[in-house]
C-alpha cells in the first residue's frame, strides 16, 4: 500500500497539479487537508474517473480534509468520533482502507502562543488522543496521517533559533504530540531517516524552498504493527516546483507491506 498525505492548500487551484500526480504516482490512499472546499463543490466525479472512492469534509473557504482510496473506503466518520459537541472546523476524517484504519488530519495552526488558536490546537490533539484511546488499541492497523503544524524535534526545522518564542515547535505541542506518540503510534519517516533537514513545507516568501528553510509538520503516525511493515517515506519535491503554482507542503509518501496483515 502507497499511502501519502498531502496539504494541497486549495484543491480547486491546485487540481492541475493534484490531477496528473494521481496518475503518475497512483497511490493505493491519498488523504488531503486544506480542501478550502465546500462539500458540494468537491470533485468526487473526477476522481472516480481516476479509480478512487472519496470522502470528503469541508466547510468553503478555510480547512477541509479528504480521504481519497482505490482499496476500499468503509466505516467513513466524520470528525471526532465521541459524544462531545462536533468541531466547528473541518479539520478530521476517518475510513477503513484496504483493511487499515485511517484518520486524516488538519490540526490546528496555533497561530502564537498567546493565541486562543494555540490553546485550541492543544485541545484538539488531546481531544484526538482520547478518540484513538477510545476507539482502537495499538495492536490494530492504524495509521493517523495529515499536516499536524508541529515540527517533532528541532531536526525537523530548517534553524532552531529563528522559531524561538514560535508555535510548531513550543515544547506544549510538542509534548502533545508525543502524548499521541506514546500510546502506540510510531513517526514512519523516522524510521528510515534520522537525520535533519529534510522538510515538507516551505515558506513561499523569500525562495524558502530553494533555501532549504522548511519544516517537516506533515507526519504518516502508524501503529508497530503497521510501522514494522514500513519499507519507505520519501518526500515528493517535485511537486513542490514549477508551475502552475505548486502548494507550500509536498506530498509525503509511505509505502507499506501488507501481505499476510489479516492472515
Amino acid at each position: 500500500m502507497l499511502l501519502v498525505t498531502w496539504n494541497v492548500n486549495s484543491l480547486k487551484a491546485r487540481m492541475e497539479r493534484v490531477v496528473p500526480w494521481l496518475q503518475e504516482q497512483a497511490p493505493d490512499v491519498l488523504c488531503i487537508q486544506e480542501t478550502k472546499m465546500a462539500q458540494d463543490a468537491f470533485p468526487t466525479e473526477a476522481f472516480a474517473e481516476l479509480g478512487y472512492e472519496s470522502v470528503h469534509v469541508g466547510e468553503g473557504r478555510w480547512n477541509g480534509v479528504a480521504i481519497l482510496s482505490r482499496v476500499g473506503l468503509d466505516d467513513v466518520h466524520a470528525g471526532f468520533d465521541d459524544d462531545d459537541p462536533p468541531d466547528p472546523e473541518a479539520r478530521l476524517v476517518w475510513a477503513t482502507c484496504g483493511g487499515v484504519r485511517v484518520a486524516c488530519c488538519y490540526v490546528p495552526n496555533g497561530r502564537a502562543l498567546d493565541h486562543d488558536h494555540y490553546r485550541y490546537k492543544l485541545a484538539w490533539l488531546e481531544r484526538l488522543k482520547q478518540n484513538i484511546v477510545a476507539r482502537a488499541t495499538p495492536d490494530q492497523p492504524l495509521v493517523v496521517t495529515g499536516d499536524f503544524n508541529i515540527a517533532p524535534d528541532d531536526r525537523d526545522v530548517w534553524d532552531p533559533a529563528a522559531f524561538v518564542g514560535a508555535t510548531h515547535v513550543s515544547d506544549p505541542e510538542r509534548q502533545a504530540l508525543e502524548a499521541l506518540v506514546s500510546w502506540g503510534l510510531v513517526d514512519t519517516f523516522r524510521r528510515h531517516h534520522d537525520e535533519g533537514g529534510i522538510f515538507s513545507w516551505w515558506d513561499y516568501r523569500g525562495g524558502s524552498f530553494h533555501k532549504g528553510e522548511g519544516m517537516r509538520i506533515d507526519l504518516v503516525l502508524a501503529t508497530e504493527v503497521l510501522a514494522e511493515r514500513c519499507q519507505s517515506v520519501t518526500v515528493d519535491r517535485n511537486a513542490r516546483k514549477g508551475k502552475p503554482t505548486p502548494s507550500d507542503h509536498a506530498p509525503v509518501m509511505a509505502t507499506f507491506d501488507l501481505e499476510g496483515l489479516h492472515g
